[in-house]
């Protein structure tokens, strides 16, 4: 299969990047090797996650991040990569503007 990160499932990347670089030098970069790994990982995984909010929901292993995805044939399409902190309300805005 395919992985396509869409724009702004990039934007959030380089948001949570900035946030944990700013907390601790090397951290974002630290931050943005293990979310790649995470969304790599759904090759293996697609599919098999709960549906939230009418997306599959992959957890990140090592931080607390929803990576947001949708199968359309072969292609894994990426659609937000959001922190799982925030209010409820904020992701569900986030995810349908998407």
């Amino acid at each position: 299969m395919t992985i396509e990160i869409l724009p702004r499932a990039r934007e959030d990347l380089v948001a949570g990047f900035h946030f944990y670089e700013h907390q601790t030098q090397g951290l974002g970069g630290y931050f943005r090797n293990s979310l790649f790994a995470d969304v790599e990982s759904l090759r293996a995984t697609a599919g098999v996650h709960k549906r939230v909010l009418g997306y599959h929901r992959s957890i990140s292993k090592k931080f607390p991040f929803g990576i947001y995805y949708q199968i359309a044939g072969d292609v894994i399409q990426v659609y937000a990569i959001l922190d799982c902190r925030k209010a409820p309300s904020s992701i569900r805005r986030r995810l349908r503007v998407t």
